[in-house]
């Protein structure tokens, strides 16, 4: 079994792929096509899962993979595109920066997790470092922009705490496709009517990006993941979103020549820290939360029960 060590890093190659995801939209795809980018990011690459994995959902897994699908991929992406079509990188993943806040709050309620100060207190300076790291005195504000950035970094903040709860009977990859083919169909009708069914003619540097982001910036990242939602804490994934940002920035420093200030530096030494406290010292790295275990705890006797099984007067409540 793998160390949790090991699996933080190998879940935070995602968010460090997805940080690539402005630049290759501004330098690579056609203009004006949020929504074709969105779709074509997710339904092919689902489909061509589903036809290697051969495996569909059963159950109440159609409805839950749905419900999946939709947040993390079907709105997120929509709004993802649209807020870096309208928005400067750097505003984007500002507003974006709260997610880790929004899934602690929401861990709350639906998991169980506490909302500790240091969760709190590295999400706001998680936000602050993201601030000074990409945001500009020159940045231009967009109001749908902003409002995209913010609704998308909702609905994925929703969809690590759902999935989390769920836990999927199949494995990341499986789930992975289910969720990324009802997103893309709830996208092509969204598509059609707002960008209508002509698609621009399309260049190999065109075509490059889209593939790009298919396959390593969705089948590859998404499976990574997913895979840590199953085995680590869902506040503790959110706050590793946080590369993002941090990898934009660095690419856009080395592939656009973009300035590299000491304020930004200051913002990345933030980031990291509010990670390393959240992911590193705010938990026990020997201790790793196998697939199973939101499902065997829900099968736990209750406090009533125990009182009932061991008397009220036990001992054995104090042993776990």
């Amino acid at each position: 079994m793998l160390s949790k060590l090991l699996f933080l890093i190998l879940t935070a190659l995602a968010p460090a792929i997805w940080g690539t995801t402005y630049l290759v939209t501004s330098e690579l795809l056609p203009p004006d096509r949020p929504l074709l980018a969105a779709v074509l990011r997710s339904l092919p690459a689902g489909l061509i899962l589903l036809v290697v994995l051969r495996r569909l959902p059963s159950g109440a897994w159609w409805w839950k993979s749905a419900v999946l699908g939709l947040l993390n991929f079907g709105v997120f992406f929509a709004l993802l595109f649209v807020a870096a079509y309208r928005l400067p990188g750097g505003v984007a993943a500002m507003v974006g920066a709260v997610q880790p806040l929004i899934v602690a709050g929401l861990a709350v309620r639906l998991l169980g997790e506490r909302l500790t100060p240091l969760k709190l207190g590295a999400g706001v300076a998680g936000v602050a470092g993201v601030g000074l790291l990409v945001l500009q005195a020159n940045a231009r504000l967009d109001v749908v922009g902003v409002l995209a950035a913010l609704g998308g970094a909702v609905s994925m903040a929703a969809g690590i705490v759902l999935a989390k709860r769920w836990q999927p009977p199949a494995g990341p990859l499986v789930s992975t496709a289910w969720q990324l083919v009802a997103g893309g169909l709830f996208l092509v009708p969204v598509m059609l009517v707002a960008e209508g069914a002509s698609l621009p003619s399309l260049t190999s540097v065109n075509i490059a990006g889209y593939v790009y982001l298919a396959i390593a910036g969705t089948v590859l990242a998404y499976w990574l993941w997913f895979r840590g939602i199953t085995r680590l804490p869902a506040s503790q994934v959110s706050f590793l979103s946080l590369l993002s940002p941090v990898v934009a920035a660095v690419a856009g420093a080395v592939v656009l020549r973009e300035s590299f200030s000491a304020g930004q530096a200051c913002g990345l030494l933030l980031i990291l820290g509010s990670l390393l406290a959240v992911t590193l010292w705010g938990s026990r790295l020997g201790t790793l939360m196998p697939a199973e275990a939101p499902a065997q705890a829900a099968e736990l006797p209750t406090a009533p029960e125990r009182r009932r099984l061991f008397g009220r007067g036990s001992g054995a409540r104090r042993t776990c």
